[in-house]
C-alpha cells in the first residue's frame, strides 16, 4: 500500500520516502525518520519554481509532471518505490507542502497506482 502524508507531523509506521526535491524547512533528518530521501522523483527544479503550488496551474502541472515521470531514469525510480512496497507492505510517501491536495505526491502516487 502506498499512501501520502505531509512531513510536518508525520508520525506514520511503513518505509517512509521523502520525495521532495529540497529538505523541508526547519526539519532535522531525526525528526523527518525518513527511510529513503529520493529527490530526484520531484519535478525538475525549474518546473517545481514554475508550479509554485499555485493553485490555477495544478492541471497543468500534474500532467507536465506525468510526463516527466516516464522517463527511463523516472521508470527505474518508480520501479525501486513498487520494490519497496513489496517488501515493506507500507509506503509513505512524504511531501512538505501545505497543500495536500496540489503538490508532486498526489501526482506520484496516481502515477505508481497505475505503474505495473
Amino acid at each position: 500500500m502506498i499512501s501520502i502524508e505531509r512531513v510536518y507531523g508525520s508520525k506514520s509506521k511503513g518505509f517512509r520516502i521523502l520525495v521532495d526535491r529540497v529538505w523541508p524547512r526547519g526539519l532535522t533528518k531525526e525528526s523527518v525518520n525518513a527511510n529513503l530521501w529520493l529527490k530526484d522523483i520531484a519535478p525538475s527544479d525549474g518546473f517545481r519554481k514554475w508550479f509554485g503550488h499555485d493553485e490555477s496551474k495544478w492541471e497543468e502541472f500534474r500532467e507536465k509532471y506525468k510526463n516527466e515521470l516516464k522517463t527511463k531514469q523516472q521508470a527505474e525510480r518508480l520501479q525501486e518505490i513498487r520494490n519497496l512496497e513489496r517488501l515493506n507492505k507500507n509506503i509513505i510517501l512524504l511531501f512538505g507542502a501545505k497543500d495536500e491536495k496540489h503538490n508532486q505526491a498526489v501526482v506520484l502516487k496516481e502515477v505508481l497506482d497505475n505503474f505495473r
